[in-house]
């Protein structure tokens, strides 16, 4: 039993938690609970005493290794894929250990985390708060789990009333489109590329649904009669390399594709020929592009890692790079020293193509112009839009020094804001539109659904054709519509498919 212990004009409550172990009753920041009555500190002492013996009783103690401590524990325990763990870094050490750093886990109050909140909404977007909330909530119910602390600071508290302007915190629609505006997008990117490959590759997303990252990996031993088989992606980490990795969620899935749009591919595949990456060792449907867009990667150190160990951003690196006046001297020797630290070499044009698309410089350089009919800012240079020469129909961008200045025209907007994962959500739509079963479509899009309901649905071939048919009728009205706009195109893919209607 738990008893009170005098000291001097005033009671310690004490009890056992193991044979001839005993520990002292202590409030939450771990300060010893002084009583006034030995019939108090007992009370209390048999309190505790009774969690040690339900198994409820956390020790007080465990709780004061710091936040930075605890985590790196934490990572040390994960077993995730690359990508996820590149992510809780980042979300851990670019925006939580800032603040809870060096405060002790039982430190850490649900007021703490909710100034924190406050204090990151004002610079960033509620979303991405949101999401480095969870990630902290995450790491505090690991702690909970291991009996380090008795509660989750992190959990949100439910039923306080409504507030004011919450519904502001949801953030924009997402953009979509239609299968004209699939189209006309495909062909400006490859317009800007110089390329069919890009047009192939808009198309596909477009009418499968498929992720970035899944388009990227997808190999030409998935590219079957009249459907492509998900099996990879490659996920572009913060240094720069491709990772190749499972689909998202485990996703593997085979999707119907009208035949159509399975000989634009085989017919792509065939024309392009097929050329094996240096850094997978695998042959893969979509390669890179020109270099002006991207350079050849190093093995070794990348940008972010000096970036990293200066303390600046990568945009300052690259200036120190590329223009060393326009940095401040103080910043630029951070640089230069964590560069000769690393050893840094820098990334220099080898071939004429990458081995594969980037992300970032896709969707920048390459979607998002296609898609506005704009180039982004980018230091020093402001947004402005894509310069077009007129002719031949819809306008071939200006190349080469003032571009702008001999521009003839520049592009209308076909869906400002939409990306390319836009067009995942766009074929959700195009699908519901066409009445598709929701089995249907999750197992094209390689979502699961747990529901009873959803067991006990099951998919036919006749869902499936209908669904082909479906896409097929929007394909050929697309088509329709591009040919009534202009009879050629300088695509050359594109302006195979109009032949039949000149």
């Amino acid at each position: 039993m738990g008893y009170g212990e005098k000291r001097g004009d005033w009671y310690r409550g004490r009890y056992w938690i193991a044979p001839g172990v005993l520990r002292t009753v202590v409030d939450a920041n771990g300060d010893t609970v002084r009583f006034t009555t030995k019939r108090e500190a007992a009370k209390a002492a048999n309190d505790h005493e009774a969690k040690v013996r339900d198994g409820s009783w956390r020790d007080p103690q465990a709780g004061r290794i710091t936040f930075a401590e605890y985590v790196n524990e934490w990572y040390a325990r994960q077993d995730l894929a690359a990508s996820t763990m590149q992510n809780y870094r980042r979300h851990i050490e670019e925006h939580l250990l800032p603040e809870f750093a060096e405060k002790t886990l039982a430190d850490i109050r649900s007021v703490d985390v909710a100034a924190w909140e406050r204090k990151e909404k004002a610079p960033y977007a509620a979303s991405s708060v949101k999401t480095w909330r969870a990630t902290l909530h995450l790491v505090f119910a690991d702690a909970v789990d291991e009996g380090l602390i008795s509660v989750n600071p992190a959990t949100k508290r439910r039923g306080r009333g409504k507030r004011a302007g919450r519904s502001h915190n949801r953030g924009p629609e997402k953009v979509v489109t239609d299968a004209l505006g699939i189209l006309l997008i495909a062909e400006r990117a490859a317009l800007l590329s110089g390329r069919d490959d890009e047009f192939v590759a808009v198309v596909l997303m477009g009418y499968t649904g498929m992720r970035w990252g899944e388009i990227v990996g997808l190999e030409t031993r998935f590219v079957r009669n009249a459907a492509v088989r998900v099996e990879w992606q490659l996920y572009e980490l913060d240094s720069g390399e491709l990772h190749h990795c499972p689909p998202k969620d485990d996703s593997y899935r085979t999707i119907d594709i009208p035949h159509w749009l399975s000989s634009l591919v085989t017919g792509h595949l065939s024309g392009a020929g097929s050329r094996r990456c240096e850094c997978h060792g695998r042959t893969h449907v979509f390669n890179g592009y020109g270099l002006a867009n991207g350079a050849a990667r190093q093995p070794g150190p990348k940008v972010v890692d000096v970036a990293r160990r200066s303390g600046v951003s990568v945009g300052t690196v690259s200036n120190v790079l590329n223009r060393p006046e326009s940095v401040s001297e103080s910043k630029r020797l951070k640089v230069e020293l964590a560069i000769a630290e690393l050893g840094y070499v820098r990334a220099v044009p080898s071939g004429n193509t990458a081995a594969h698309w980037r992300r970032t410089g896709f969707a920048t350089w390459l979607f998002q112009p296609a898609a506005t009919g704009w180039y982004p800012k980018k230091a020093p240079n402001e947004a402005h839009p894509v310069p077009v020469m007129a002719h031949p129909w819809p306008g071939v961008p200006a190349r080469g020094r003032n571009a702008s200045g001999r521009a003839e025209a520049c592009w209308l907007p076909i869906a400002r804001g939409l990306t390319p994962h836009g067009l995942r959500h766009t074929h959700k739509t195009v699908m519901e539109d066409l009445g598709t079963p929701p089995k249907l479509m999750d197992e094209r899009l390689g979502h699961e659904d747990g529901s009873v309901q959803a067991r006990y649905t099951h998919i036919t071939s006749g869902m499936r054709q209908r669904l082909l048919d479906g896409l097929t009728e929007q394909w050929q009205a697309s088509l329709d519509e591009r040919a009534a706009m202009h009879p050629r195109s300088a695509v050359g893919i594109l302006d195979e498919l109009l032949k039949s209607f000149r």
